[in-house]
């Protein structure tokens, strides 16, 4: 790690220490902006990570942006940090400048007709508290990034099993603030990127959901000893660090796939994504059940932080294209590489 990206993720790591508290990320969830947490986010510049210099950003490397958002991860961070991430990198890609305020990107089909946008999306996270929502919209043209204002919209208020803003939203014949063609992405390649945002994310915050389990282990004390020190607790403890360790490695792994394209998703990252993508299923599933039994019902009272990090797994596991999607996906790849390729491909090490 070089020392402007030890700069970045500590200055990360540090602000979101501070302010994404428990009692902040509780109060996200009954509505509350949380004001001075996204407003120290746009003082450092961490949203514009991934936006090239020329459009107003950053323009720092995309390694760093992935650092930034396991720390968002790991902190429960309750602002569209990463959906404004997803977004400034679209619209670097297609060389619009980034706006101010927080972002959010809408899947769905849309569709650009005498330069108007029409289509609808559901479960766009953050998207009531967005300044601006992104969109792909086919024209006769071809494809093309879309800023839509949130104002421009109608919008139906949802939820997310961890208590985010996941919202429908429906565009009818509505205006760009800003439009460019894109030839170099299309809708699979950006719900791959997304699906690495979640899984970096998610490894993130299992890995704090980890930590406080091996924390309370140690801490409740039943029979005269701390659980921990039970070996049917110790195993369990053990195989929730297994998950926590592979999906980890998956996700870093796909974050430098697609860091050495310079942001393109080729067939090797997408090999990448599809296992990081995976193992979120798996981590997702597995690695919870046994944080909250060894927690019992504390994990789930607003009183203990472990259920900001558990419940953002599971709704992470599912954005982006489900497990069973991604593992068809991994499962095509490696049977189009053939038999004499398979051994090579698994044990390829790539030079840094």
């Amino acid at each position: 790690m070089s020392e402007t990206d030890s700069v970045i993720l500590d200055t990360a790591a540090r602000m979101f220490a501070d302010l994404s508290t428990q009692e902040v990320v509780n109060a996200a969830e009954k509505g509350e902006w949380p004001a001075a947490l996204w407003q120290a986010i746009e003082e450092s510049g961490l949203h514009l990570t991934w936006v090239p210099e020329a459009s107003g950003g950053v323009g720092a490397d995309l390694l760093d942006g992935f650092a930034v958002l396991k720390a968002a991860g790991a902190a429960a961070l309750p602002v569209p940090l990463a959906e404004t991430l997803l977004a400034g990198w679209l619209l670097g890609r297609a060389g619009l400048e980034v706006p101010q305020g927080p972002l959010t990107v809408a899947r769905g089909r849309h569709r650009l007709e005498n330069g108007l946008v029409s289509g609808a999306a559901l479960a766009v996270p953050h998207a009531r508290n967005a300044a601006q929502i992104l969109v792909l919209a086919e024209g006769e043209a071809g494809l093309h990034v879309a800023a839509l204002a949130r104002g421009d919209c109608a919008l139906r208020e949802g939820q997310s099993l961890a208590g985010e803003p996941w919202d429908a939203v429906e565009f009818s014949a509505a205006r760009p603030v800003a439009c460019a063609p894109i030839a170099d992405l299309d809708a699979d390649q950006l719900d791959a990127m997304g699906a690495l945002i979640r899984a970096v994310q998610a490894a993130g915050a299992l890995e704090t959901a980890l930590e406080l389990t091996i924390q309370y282990a140690g801490e409740r004390v039943q029979f005269g000893r701390p659980i921990g020190k039970f070996q049917a607790v110790q195993h369990m403890i053990a195989d929730f660090a297994g998950e926590v360790a592979a999906l980890s490695a998956a996700a870093d792994a796909a974050a430098e796939a697609v860091a050495a394209t310079g942001g393109a998703i080729d067939a090797g990252a997408w090999v990448e994504i599809a296992t990081a993508k995976t193992r979120l299923g798996r981590a997702a599933s597995n690695g919870p059940a046994v944080a909250h039994q060894v927690h019992g019902a504390m994990g789930f009272t607003y009183e203990h932080r472990l259920h900001h990090f558990t419940r953002r797994a599971w709704a992470w596991r599912d954005e982006f294209g489900t497990e069973t999607r991604w593992a068809r996906r991994l499962g095509e790849a490696v049977l189009s590489w053939g038999p004499d390729q398979l051994w090579p491909k698994i044990t390829a090490v790539t030079d840094k």
